[in-house]
């Protein structure tokens, strides 16, 4: 593998980018590391790149038409809902995600966050530092060996996030909006999404946002839920209409909700669903922690790398 390969990281807000440079050394001694959030400023700064690593800037077609050498663009993470899949299949561009770094991660603060709401830990904490303490205050709170989760999407995620419920004693049902899945663990019952909401007395979002699934739980939808049910988004904002959302926790119609993603991030102060006291959200964080990151950086640069190489791509998912 030869050197003088140009790499650039479009956008990144990680603290340093010395994983990537470490294992792109030999073939780019210096990995350009920019701030492109815009169309322009990637067609201005990334034109000469061969590839491109990427974490929300816009690659549209009108973008990738001015790449006119590159062979790789990955992204961060596992969502590639910026990225126009079918123009870069047309250009000749691989476009690959890391969709096995954070299993874990997102799967345990779904649980945490799960938790948060069905133990009412949050509104616990809250009335004990005013001084009220009462156990009173916090009912109705059940048994989790009696409560069914309802898992949308069965990819990595949703399927040790089933794993880790099942544990506990949930029943899971499931259903996955964008993929067929035959060969899931006889323990999961898979059901349709109406009959999912209307069973589930959780309900935890894993799956990608595509054209199908962007905005699939919006009001109609949401109303399907029991109104003593909550909900759990960890994968995009979008999926959840959030205005919806809002009403039904207004209307008392859900119990509560917890997000780590919003449609628009980060969450403005003034968001309306900050309101509700059972509305509980974090910084798009699930994915996080040391070794994911260290994970994700190191998978992402390599996948650049066996690319510009001319070996086959491990995490392609643009096929062409």
């Amino acid at each position: 593998m030869g050197s003088g390969q140009i790499v650039v990281v479009a956008d990144c807000d990680h603290p340093a980018i010395d994983i990537e440079r470490g294992v792109l050394r030999d073939i780019c001694p210096d990995v350009a590391w920019l701030k492109c959030r815009t169309e322009d400023e990637i067609i201005a700064q990334c034109g000469a790149a061969d590839g491109i690593l990427m974490m929300y800037a816009p690659m549209t077609r009108r973008v990738m038409q001015s790449l006119s050498r590159c062979k790789a663009i990955v992204r961060y993470g596992v969502g590639v809902d910026t990225v126009d899949l079918k123009a870069a299949a047309e250009l000749g561009i691989v476009v690959s995600n890391v969709p096995d770094y954070g299993t874990q991660e997102v799967s345990d603060h779904a649980l945490g966050l799960m938790l948060c709401l069905t133990r009412k830990i949050v509104k616990a904490n809250s009335l004990v530092k005013r001084g009220i303490w009462d156990f009173h205050l916090l009912q109705p709170i059940y048994r989790h060996q009696v409560q069914t989760i309802g898992i949308i999407g069965l990819g990595r995620i949703g399927r040790a996030m089933a794993d880790k419920t099942r544990a506990l004693g949930m029943k899971v049902i499931a259903c996955d909006p964008v993929f067929a899945n035959d060969h899931v663990p006889d323990f999961i019952t898979q059901v349709s999404l109406p009959e999912l909401l209307a069973q589930a007395d959780v309900v935890s979002v894993h799956c990608p946002l595509s054209d199908t699934t962007r905005n699939m739980l919006d009001e109609k939808m949401l109303r399907l839920m029991k109104p003593s049910a909550y909900l759990v988004n960890t994968a995009r904002g979008s999926i959840v209409n959030e205005v919806a959302l809002d009403t039904l926790l207004s209307q008392k119609k859900l119990a509560g909700a917890a997000m780590d993603v919003l449609a628009v991030e980060p969450g403005a102060a003034d968001h309306p669903l900050f309101k509700h006291e059972n509305f509980l959200c974090t910084p798009h964080t699930a994915w996080h922690s040391e070794e994911s990151m260290q994970e994700l950086k190191r998978k992402a640069a390599e996948e650049v790398r066996r690319v510009l190489g001319g070996q086959a791509p491990s995490y392609q998912v643009n096929k062409f």
